[in-house]
């Protein structure tokens, strides 16, 4: 297995908008072959942010790799950069092989 996460910085008092935008999207990751699961993870909060992060599990990272290529990919990012103003820069991303 192969899990790929991105994390977010969000401005304070910004984290229900950045909840609602994730609600209200469509990820087209259900038509993906090697889609697994996602989930998007809230964590601690401080003065200057709300960290979230993007928790989507793979069957393989070549699966991943595919989906990045995709044009399902292309159409679930379609409208990424639209609520900039909520971000405290890009995401950040992170992947991992599944050892154990």
């Amino acid at each position: 297995m192969f899990i790929a996460m991105n994390r977010f910085k969000i401005k304070p008092g910004h984290e229900q908008d950045f909840i609602d935008i994730w609600k209200g999207r469509d990820s087209y990751l259900h038509t993906v072959p090697g889609f697994k699961e996602f989930h998007l993870l809230q964590g601690p909060s401080n003065d200057d942010f709300t960290l979230f992060s993007s928790h989507a599990t793979w069957e393989s990272r070549d699966d991943f790799e595919a989906w990045t290529k995709s044009e399902a990919f292309r159409k679930a990012h379609a409208s990424a950069g639209s609520r900039k103003d909520i971000y405290m820069g890009p995401p950040q991303l992170e992947c991992f092989e599944v050892v154990l």
